[in-house]
């Protein structure tokens, strides 16, 4: 052998043995737990970020609660609900469908014993119900339709199977929960349904609050649309729901009882199940995050978003996880490159419909701050007092195109 050659060989050992740890290390994996809002766009963030990702999803079709208020109204109907991972499928990324059923070390242990390792975990796992937290509910009789799905089409049917003249009973949980103005959205267009279809109805909404978000400009609405028809009722007028009997549809309160042909009962609600198993819950039921990468500080490597999180200022909402889900994505990318993720600034908005073409919203910047996602001052706000039928109609256009855009970007 030449000089050359022998030059050119151990130039070609020493860029093997280089070259030997790279090709030795696998490539990171991301396992994504919870296709909704907030899972699919992580999954899908991730992906377009160059990291291998598995999305881990029980059901075949995700079914949106936003809108959903709007089937129970009679104004939409649940096929417009349904989304599916076909477009996550196409653009190369694994679909699982089976239960999560805990996490253990770095693997996601599914409902069938099969395992899947992770070098990073991100799980939207959503919330659980807590009906037993009410003595007497049962959420066949009564149903919550906190969760879209049957119990949304049980409670359709009940409205719809109701006399005119009798009277529908609405409680709302204390804070936090899902959706803050969601029961409100839900009193209007029930509301609206009355009105139009059993005028001689009413509604009561018991709340177990005294103030609620968009309360000005729903009680505005309520007050030139359903006078006399719907009836809101805080904590300390006796909104509170202490039992009910659900054979009967009697609701009893801190300060008497209510007699219901319908009863919409929304329990208390903590972090999704998965997140209890996984130890990922505080004392308070919920799970708390670093704000800027959305780390959970109870177990490393693992993030949570969506409606699960300790969030501060920023609430549970479906507009809130996707939100999250781009800037987690963004940081688990950082991390997996050994980088420090920036810290972030995130919008979240709530539209509410309160009849059909009425739209109202409200609007926030967050930003971390105490370890907490805090307001930025002087940003967001909420719809204006007073603004005429063509503003009103506008924002209901804009609630249609966010679920559009968003429902498009987290499932393609």
């Amino acid at each position: 052998m030449g000089l050359g050659a022998a030059v050119r060989r151990r130039a070609l050992l020493g860029a093997a043995l280089l070259a030997a740890p790279a090709l030795a290390q696998a490539a990171p994996k991301v396992v994504v737990i919870g296709g909704g809002f907030g899972g699919a766009a992580a999954a899908r963030a991730l992906h377009r970020l160059g990291v291998s990702v598995t999305l881990v999803e029980r059901d075949a079709t995700y079914l949106s609660c936003p809108f959903s208020n709007a089937v129970i109204a009679g104004l939409r109907e649940m096929e417009a609900q349904r989304f599916g991972y076909d477009g996550l499928r196409r653009e190369g990324i694994a679909v699982v469908h089976q239960a999560a059923r805990t996490v253990e070390d770095r693997r996601v242990v599914l409902a069938d014993g099969d395992a899947l390792p992770f070098d990073r975990l991100v799980m939207a796992p959503g919330i659980a119900l807590h009906p037993d937290a009410i003595p007497g509910l049962d959420t066949e009789a009564m149903p919550h339709a906190w969760r879209a799905g049957p119990q949304t089409l049980l409670l359709r049917r009940q409205l719809e199977a109701m006399e005119d003249g009798g009277l529908v009973v609405l409680s709302a949980p204390a804070n936090p929960y899902r959706c803050p103005p969601g029961p409100y959205e839900r009193a209007s267009l029930i509301a609206h349904y009355l009105k139009t279809h059993k005028p001689r109805s009413k509604l009561i909404l018991l709340d177990a609050k005294d103030a609620f978000s968009k309360q000005k400009l729903f009680e505005e609405a309520w007050a030139a649309l359903y006078p006399g028809l719907l009836e809101w009722v805080p904590l300390s007028s006796g909104g509170k729901v202490v039992e009910v009997d659900a054979a009967a549809r009697v609701v009893r309160t801190e300060f008497g009882e209510h007699q219901a042909a319908v009863a919409n009962i929304i329990p208390p609600q903590s972090a999704g199940r998965i997140a209890q198993a996984a130890g990922l819950t505080d004392r308070s039921g919920w799970c708390a995050v670093d704000p800027v990468s959305f780390e959970s500080r109870q177990r490393p490597g693992i993030h949570l978003i969506g409606d699960a999180i300790i969030a501060g200022a920023m609430p549970k909402s479906a507009f809130a996880a996707h939100a999250q889900a781009l800037v987690c994505a963004e940081a688990v990318a950082a991390l997996l490159r050994g980088e420090a993720p920036a810290p972030p600034k995130l919008i979240n908005t709530c539209y509410s419909l309160v009849e059909p073409g009425y739209g109202i919203s409200i609007a926030g910047v967050y930003q971390p701050k105490d370890g907490l996602l805090a307001d930025v001052p002087g940003a967001g706000g909420t719809s204006a007092l007073g603004a005429p039928p063509a503003v009103r109609a506008a924002e209901a256009g804009y609630a249609e195109d966010w679920f559009h855009t968003v429902t498009a970007d987290a499932f393609g």
